[in-house]
């Protein structure tokens, strides 16, 4: 609707007030940014999340080179579809692993809070080959449930808390 009014060539008074108070809306949200220092970290931990989610992008996108060079916008719709399924791949592969990790902690009787698990997000990638060889042989190294071993660390209980 703001885009049709925008378009009229004189400036329509629907679109003008609409504008206004766009802007007061703007205006109130700056002061309540100003104002509240815990509004302020959420804005920034979410920014933060959108731009881990558009590194991955940029490392798998050709190897962080991040350029579509086809012409046509049907190849390029398919090369940035692909681009979304294979960053969705590696966050489930990611989300699927710390879950197996959080669940081995638990087993041992680490106790690990629920509030810092609010800040682990699956989208790291640097354990994993985006260029290279890729073999895929029958014996990955899978285990008898079908994953890959977690590697045993020696992380005592009171380090983890603390971080």
């Amino acid at each position: 609707m703001l885009k049709r009014l925008g378009a009229y060539p004189r400036q329509n008074g629907l679109a003008l007030a609409l504008r206004e108070v766009g802007r007061i809306a703007r205006t109130l949200h700056t002061l309540d940014l100003l104002q509240m220092p815990q509004l302020r970290r959420q804005a920034t931990t979410e920014l933060n999340k959108g731009e881990a989610r558009n590194a991955l992008a940029r490392a798998v996108c050709f190897h962080r080179l991040g350029r579509l060079r086809d012409r046509g916008t049907e190849a390029q719709q398919h090369r940035a579809s692909g681009l979304a399924l294979v960053t969705a791949a590696i966050a489930l592969w990611n989300s699927v692993y710390l879950d197996r990790a959080l669940e081995e902690l638990r087993r041992r009787g680490e106790v690990v809070p629920e509030a810092l698990l609010a800040h682990v997000a699956p989208l790291g990638w640097q354990h994993i080959n985006l260029t290279g060889d890729y073999l895929w042989s029958a014996d990955a190294g899978l285990g008898p449930d079908a994953f890959r071993p977690l590697r045993s660390t020696s992380v005592a209980p009171s380090t983890l808390a603390a971080a």
